[in-house]
């Protein structure tokens, strides 16, 4: 899931002078400098996680955070496709009351939080990480807006504030402590379109792209975290991890992140269906235009080019000739089959460049909506986005069961086929030591509608959010 913001970036440069110069530079002042540094670190982050990637239940992931001061919770749907972190506000007239994901629904007060700060024109975080197409018209000392339009026409729009986010450091196996963290964020009074309906209803959007007004880009810059997370979906029971840090296991390959790109691109070199190699052209993946697969967890299903997605087709179609096709909410094919999917259909595969394979297996890109009855979720985009291409988004349905890692200081995306039911371990900076963060499910603890179908509207406004 993508927003319409505009971000703005600058060469800057900056006169460099070691902290010692012209001191002594004892032994044990430089490893005083090294713990007070090292100190301000936390090693690892576990944020409890939520919901599922099924087309026909909740279609989203999402994750329990704490703001403010007492903290208080709020459920956000988790996207690694967009760039703030955004709750509905105190004064919100059409702000969703409630939830039919069954959990309840809290509005944010600035003025609730002791720690609460209005964010303004003049300050670093409005005129350097965020620009709205407003910015040249907000003056110093007044509030630094923000507005933010889907491609379904669902909007959101409010000012910043910055507060406490209350995060969960990794202290030990399965155990974490309460640390705060200082974020700016939007707070949303005025919501319209789906975002302003309680079908799959949440408290707000945590972005979690490169962009510096991401959530994690803020922890980073204020030395509270290293610039690198991970996330199991469990695409089976619901739920997951989703962590902050370095994880040491799994051990995982990488693939480059494509460079300059505001989401999390990446170069592919070839797909295979059922270990046939599909034969593309060669302008479908145009690494020199920036173009490649997004990886993106806001996103439910998959949305491939049409030169890919109608080549894979036919070889998916292939192994089950004499399948009758319906379709349902005028998106879906679906069809009528009794066996075992896996059996019947093949596995598709993507290969990206340093040799990383991503396998998608029948059950992963079929769904079942009811005994006998599967659709596909393999999409057409048939859309272009900002650079003219048309849009190649792997979502939920690729990236469950998998543990993926997003490695911003190197740049690198990384993944391996994982059981999300079990724990991983990550590593803590301070004292070296290596700890188990093990999975949340906050669906059933919100008792969740699982029979509860999306409207066609909802899906597409995912698919949608990139053009604009």
């Amino acid at each position: 899931m993508c927003m319409a913001s505009n971000f703005v970036s600058a060469n800057v440069v900056f006169e460099v002078q070691h902290k010692f110069a012209g001191r002594e530079r004892s032994l044990a002042a430089l490893k005083a400098h090294d713990a007070r540094r090292h100190g301000r670190f936390l090693s690892a982050v576990d944020i409890p996680l939520g919901g599922n990637g099924h087309p026909t239940e909740t279609a989203l992931y999402f994750a329990k955070i704490g703001i403010g001061t007492p903290s208080k919770d709020y459920y956000v749907q988790v996207d690694t496709g967009s760039d703030i972190l955004w709750v509905n506000c105190a004064g919100c007239d059409k702000c969703p009351k409630k939830s039919d994901i069954g959990i309840e629904l809290r509005l944010y007060d600035p003025k609730g939080s002791s720690t609460a700060k209005l964010v303004t024109c003049d300050q670093d975080f409005c005129s350097t990480a965020f620009q709205d197409a407003s910015l040249a018209d907000c003056k110093a000392g007044t509030l630094c807006q923000y507005s933010v339009t889907y491609g379904d026409r669902s909007s959101t729009a409010g000012y910043f504030v910055s507060d406490n986010v209350q995060l969960n450091r990794v202290s030990g196996n399965l155990q974490t402590t309460s640390m705060n963290g200082s974020v700016s964020f939007g707070c949303g009074d005025k919501q319209s379109g789906q975002l302003g309906s309680s079908s799959g209803a949440l408290d707000g959007i945590l972005g979690f792209g490169q962009a510096n007004s991401s959530m994690i880009s803020q922890l980073a810059s204020a030395g509270k975290v290293k610039k690198n997370f991970a996330h199991c979906l469990d695409g089976t029971r619901g739920g997951g991890i989703f962590a902050i840090g370095e994880v040491v296991q799994p051990k995982l390959n990488s693939t480059p992140l494509m460079p300059n790109q505001a989401h999390y691109n990446v170069f592919m070199k070839e797909i295979e269906v059922g270990g046939d190699v599909l034969q593309l052209p060669t302008n479908v993946i145009d690494t020199k235009a920036g173009r490649g697969a997004i990886i993106d967890s806001g996103t439910t299903l998959a949305y491939l080019p049409q030169e890919i997605f109608d080549p894979l087709m036919k070889k998916v179609l292939a192994w089950q000739p004499n399948l009758k096709f319906q379709t349902v909410d005028d998106l879906f094919k679906c069809f009528q089959y009794s066996g075992n999917v896996d059996d019947g259909f093949p596995a598709v595969t993507f290969h990206f460049e340093n040799s990383l394979s991503l396998a998608v297996y029948p059950h992963d890109y079929l769904f079942q909506i009811r005994d006998d009855v599967w659709c596909v979720g393999w999409q057409s985009s048939m859309m272009q986005g900002k650079d003219g291409g048309e849009l190649f988004l792997l979502g939920d349905i690729v990236l469950s069961n998998k543990v993926v890692l997003y490695d911003l200081e190197n740049q690198t995306i990384g993944w391996a086929e994982y059981n999300c039911s079990s724990g991983i371990k990550v590593r803590d900076e301070q004292s070296g030591e290596v700890y188990v963060v093990g999975p949340h499910d906050l669906s059933s603890a919100c008792s969740l509608n699982a029979g509860r179908t999306l409207t066609l509207s909802f899906l597409m406004a995912i698919l949608l959010n990139f053009l604009y």
